[in-house]
């Protein structure tokens, strides 16, 4: 067949394939161009999942009727300045959203500038563009699209269910809505209540105004402030305690110059900074905000504008792993037992009626050890079903009359230490309430911070392996781990360069003992990857010092003596992040006094 140039409503709607995928981007690209529009306030409407209707309306500077006449056309746009994509400044830029969606779909705009008499209105079906005409609105600019993806219908098969859509659009919104908190956001339709966001003051406290109402009360109320800066580059947001955690990644929100992204650098970091505080298989919730010289990132890597490629991303990841881990140890001792009401909740009494034959001598009340008028051994305090595991018997450890505390430990953080219960659990008193400690778990994460204190001092022991492992995978991979052989190296592992397709292992880390060179090889090959970077082999150290730790702490079991507990306290208080174990888990519960009064009703 011979070559020849395709119809222009044929390129359009290749085109509109890569811009608009399904509803959510729709909204996207439209909530996006009101932003930069200016808007204060930005209304959406969807029916049908955003199949049926979509509506954005916004109060922004609007556009004169010559502006209208060529925003449907295909790489025309207001955004660019001297044509220069190394500085964009806006979320839009590339021209394409309008003609793409007027491709797919039936799209009307009405829009007002403050210099026009009026407002003017343009349709677009199909690719067919109408004639401009003269429209009433107040100010800003109204954009309806209507039976999308009419004029490709096989794009319509591949659409989900309306409420999945719907939820799409909603995460969209949400995410734009992190980004702007100085906006206010509506977001109404699908048979719901109209979801209103208003605007926030501007700062700090305006922005965790928004995460909040967003995110949820949870989030705001265990957020610690995030904020580093080097070089230009600015990091700054909200991450949660390690107490509030899920089950994905998904409540990890990113935003570079404003623009929210999914990047692999940042998850990767992110990751790498709550290594030390959550388990394998729990995720933190963050809201973190990377701002840069525009020339610094590329934001046209991908036409969804999803996706950014840094110039220096050594320097922005280190920049948000440091802000990360300097925020944690700042907040170190807030933990799931005293960051929220479960610990309370858990020990309100349950009110339960009575039964007709009730006997005070089955009270959990009632005092243990046996009655000799009943003639045989109550039941002892506290044994309801639900609190089996709290028996109640003689302190492990007592110090009310061996070692009485001195005043002033009463005024630290974690108090002077009372008493030891089942051999795992010191309790102390504090000023204001008393403080109860897994003595295992808090000292697992001291000896865990001296061992990785030790590492960074003295660097990582390697062993000379007596024969190289030779591991062979394909050649691209080799490249990739010869590339970063002297970053490799800095962790004790030294390779190099076996022919093509082979890599030879001269020395391993001696922290990991004997082990499998080619599995952690390909491990390593496998998360260069996918998270450019190195750091799999660290955490498998960090791991190692873990497991050192945990074998290497006072055992769950062990009486302690005074001394010994007010010792343990105190290197608590002079640890970073004493209040996570390793592993994830709270060393501590704290209770007020204040709380404890209202438990017993005298508040």
């Amino acid at each position: 067949m011979p070559v020849r140039q395709l119809p222009e409503t044929v390129v359009n709607r290749i085109a509109a394939g890569e811009v608009v995928e399904r509803p959510a981007s729709v909204v996207k690209e439209l909530v996006e161009n009101a932003i930069d529009a200016g808007a204060g306030r930005i209304d959406i409407f969807t029916d049908g999942g955003g199949r049926r209707r979509i509506g954005i309306t916004d109060d922004g500077g609007g556009m004169t009727r010559g502006d209208l006449a060529l925003a449907v056309d295909r790489h025309a746009t207001s955004k660019l300045d001297d044509e220069d994509l190394l500085r964009i400044r806006t979320l839009g830029f590339r021209g394409e959203a309008l003609p793409s969606i007027g491709a797919v779909a039936k799209l009307a705009i009405t829009t007002r500038h403050a210099g026009e008499p009026h407002a003017w209105s343009l349709s677009v079906e199909g690719g067919r563009k109408s004639a401009i005409a003269p429209a009433a609105l107040t100010q800003g600019t109204r954009v309806e699209v209507g039976d999308l993806f009419f004029a490709t219908p096989a794009r319509l098969k591949f659409l989900k269910t309306d409420r999945t859509e719907a939820e799409a659009i909603r995460e969209v919104v949400r995410r734009l809505a992190m980004a702007r908190p100085d906006i206010a956001f509506t977001l109404a339709g699908e048979g719901r209540a109209p979801v209103t966001w208003t605007a926030a003051l501007p700062g700090a406290a305006g922005q965790l105004t928004r995460l909040g109402d967003i995110l949820g009360a949870d989030f705001r109320g265990c957020a610690i402030a995030v904020r580093a800066e080097r070089d230009g580059v600015i990091v700054d947001g909200f991450a949660a305690a390690p107490s509030l955690t899920r089950a994905n990644a998904l409540g990890q929100y990113l935003f570079v110059n404003g623009r929210p992204v999914r990047d692999k650098l940042i998850l990767g970091a992110v990751r790498a900074a709550y290594s030390d505080y959550l388990p394998r298989d729990r995720h933190p919730v963050v809201a973190l905000f990377v701002t840069t010289e525009p020339q610094e990132v590329d934001a046209n890597v991908h036409p969804a504008k999803t996706e950014v490629r840094f110039r220096n991303a050594g320097l922005v990841r280190a920049l948000i792993v440091h802000a990360l881990k300097d925020a944690l140890a700042r907040e170190g001792r807030r933990t799931a037992a005293n960051s929220d009401g479960a610990v309370l909740t858990a020990f309100r009494p349950a009110a339960a009626a009575r039964p007709a034959n009730w006997d005070w001598r089955q009270s959990p009340a009632s005092p243990p050890g046996p009655r000799p008028w009943s003639g045989g051994t109550a039941a002892t305090a506290l044994a309801e079903r639900g609190q089996a595991a709290f028996d109640v018997g003689a302190p492990s450890a007592d110090v009310r009359f061996n070692a009485p505390p001195a005043v002033d430990l009463l005024d630290r953080p974690l108090g002077a230490a009372r008493t030891q219960i089942h051999e795992t659990y010191i309790v102390s008193q504090t000023r204001d309430g008393l403080i109860v400690v897994d003595q295992h778990a808090a000292h697992e994460r001291i000896v865990y911070e001296k061992l990785k204190a030790a590492l960074e001092r003295d660097g990582v022991q390697r062993q000379i392996l007596l024969i190289p492992d030779i591991v062979e995978l394909d050649e691209a991979t080799v490249e990739k781990l010869l590339d970063r052989a002297r970053e490799l190296e800095k962790f004790g592992l030294a390779i190099e360069s076996f022919g093509p397709g082979a890599v030879a292992v001269r020395e391993t880390p001696s922290l990991l003992g004997k082990t499998d060179a080619a599995a952690l090889l390909r491990d390593l090959a496998e998360h260069m990857a996918e998270w450019d970077e190195a750091l799999p082999l660290e955490r498998r150290l960090m791991h190692v010092a873990a497991t050192m730790a945990c074998h290497g702490s006072v055992r769950a079991g062990r009486i302690l003596k005074p001394e010994e507990m007010n010792a343990l306290l105190r290197d608590m208080e002079a640890t970073p992040n004493s209040g996570q174990c390793n592993h994830g888990r709270p060393t501590y519960v704290e209770l007020k006094l204040a709380d404890i009064e209202k438990l017993f009703g005298r508040r």
